[in-house]
């Protein structure tokens, strides 16, 4: 009975049958395989996902560190700035008040030098002034006591405008550098 299936067709089958089962296992060989590519791919791809959210979100956090930083820092400069600004308007100030003070004392005491008889008991009557006489000037060469005292107030506006700009070029504005921790 089995000669009966060892004719040409017999052998043709069973040679199909173990081809088509040779087949079949290797394809079950590569669902197994692409399976368990798949599984490693997709956790490749969910341990990508979480390294990307965690970017993310340290990025997210530097920037918020950088904003606090530089808000900080423009609190600091804005201080200092505001401190050298105080500073140099109370001197000014002081300066100011310095040269009028000196100024009404250098008036007050001009017509006396000016006039020595002045000082005297008997009133002589004088003669009228002149435009640009000593009453009005400090002297040959010199301003009259209220050009003085402007020129001296502008000189020191200057000089204390000048002062300022100098402090507020030394106000660094960068930030200091992050010490590493």
């Amino acid at each position: 009975m089995i000669l009966r299936f060892l004719n040409w067709q017999g052998v043709a089958g069973v040679a199909a049958t173990i081809c088509l089962a040779a087949l079949l296992a290797v394809q079950v060989l590569q669902t197994r395989h692409w399976r368990d590519s798949s599984a490693d791919f997709e956790k490749l791809y969910r341990e990508e996902q979480a390294n990307l959210a965690m970017t993310i979100a340290d990025a997210r956090a530097a920037a918020d560190l950088a904003r606090a930083a530089d808000h900080a820092n423009v609190t600091r400069v804005a201080a200092e700035q505001r401190a050298i600004t105080e500073r140099t308007n109370d001197d000014y100030e002081a300066r100011l008040a310095a040269a009028r003070a000196t100024a009404e004392r250098l008036r007050l005491s001009t017509p006396a030098a000016a006039d020595p008889g002045a000082r005297g008991a008997t009133s002589v009557p004088g003669l009228p002034d002149r435009a640009g006489s000593a009453a009005q000037g400090t002297g040959e060469d010199r301003l009259p006591h209220s050009d003085a005292l402007t020129a001296t107030e502008q000189a020191i506006q200057l000089d204390e405008l000048i002062k300022w700009v100098r402090a507020q070029a030394k106000v660094d504005n960068n930030a200091p550098a992050a010490t590493n921790r």
